[in-house]
This record gives C-alpha cells, sequence and structure tokens, in this order.
C-alpha cells in the first residue's frame, strides 16, 4: 500500500522578489515550482544596486526608506516551503533571508519572504545583464511605467567574463 502525502496551505510560503528573480525565466532555473501570482508592493522601502556581489559588481537591494512615497515594486511568488533551504543556497552568503508584509490587489496585505543584504558598497554598480534581468521581469510583470523608467536609468557597467555574459542573456532566447 502507497501512502499518499498530502501538500496543506501551511506547506507553502510567499516570496516577494524585487531583483533579478523577477524574471520568471530566471528564477524557475532556481526554483522550478514557483508560482507567480501578481505584482506586490513593499512601503518605506527604496531599491538600491550596492549589494557586493560574488563577481564584484552591484545587485539589487532593498533599504528602509521613511520618505512617504517609498515604495519598491516586484512580484509575488509561491512555493513550496522546503523550497527556501535552495534559494537561500542560490542566493548566497551575501544575502539574508527576512520576511516583510507586502500589499497586492489581488490578495491584500501578505506577509513573504525576501533578501537583504548583508554587505553593501554604494560605489558598485550592476553589470549590464544584471540589470537586464531586473528589467526583464518588471516589464513582463507590468510594473508600474515611472519605476520601469527609474530602474532604466541606473547605470551599468560590461562584464568581462563575456561567457558569464551569454549565458545570463541566454535565458531568454527562445
Amino acid at each position: 500500500m502507497t501512502q499518499t502525502t498530502r501538500t496543506t496551505v501551511q506547506d507553502y510560503t510567499f516570496y516577494f522578489a524585487y531583483g533579478s528573480n523577477m524574471g520568471v525565466e530566471r528564477l524557475t532555473r532556481r526554483i522550478p515550482a514557483a508560482e507567480k501570482l501578481c505584482l506586490a508592493k513593499l512601503a518605506n522601502h527604496s531599491l538600491r544596486f550596492h549589494k557586493v556581489s560574488q563577481d564584484g559588481s552591484g545587485k539589487c537591494d532593498i533599504v528602509p526608506d521613511a520618505s512617504p512615497d517609498a515604495v519598491v515594486y516586484g512580484v509575488l511568488f509561491k512555493f513550496l516551503r522546503h523550497d527556501l533551504a535552495e534559494l537561500d543556497r542560490v542566493e548566497g552568503p551575501g544575502y539574508k533571508r527576512i520576511t516583510v508584509l507586502v500589499t497586492t490587489e489581488s490578495l491584500g496585505t501578505v506577509s513573504a519572504e525576501t533578501y537583504v543584504a548583508t554587505t553593501i558598497d554604494p560605489d558598485l554598480l550592476p553589470y549590464y545583464w544584471y540589470k537586464q534581468h531586473v528589467l526583464h521581469g518588471a516589464i513582463a510583470s507590468d510594473l508600474p511605467a515611472a519605476y520601469i523608467a527609474i530602474l532604466e536609468s541606473v547605470p551599468s557597467i560590461e562584464d568581462s567574463d563575456r561567457e558569464r555574459h551569454a549565458r545570463e542573456v541566454a535565458i531568454y532566447a527562445r
């Protein structure tokens, strides 16, 4: 006799992606069962590209911001709670996982897992391919045009590792 395991609501977690993981293609390479739900907003925070990456470039981070209009837009995903261990591994020691409250039109206020940088350098710039990951996810998720314009205005640099650059942009090839 085989035993069937039943998945319950408690087995799932919400994840707020605000950087390169907003793109379904990128996140599902990391967590294949991740399900994109909707656009989400994190109030009283700002987006920065100052997280010190192992490759020497800047990656996305969120920082508290008391400005009344401060908001970070992103994408809310759902996946099995046990997959958080894999996402922790992929994000690496440069990020720590925290729980935030985000708002959505369809689900209201939701408690979600996300990541914040543990080491920052305000002088870092993202690689062009990384910025493209962020923009791809933002555009595909219909984030507000004004927010996308802000993302587009972020300066970026070319990656001297052309093989890594090609590998990163190839995930969107059809």
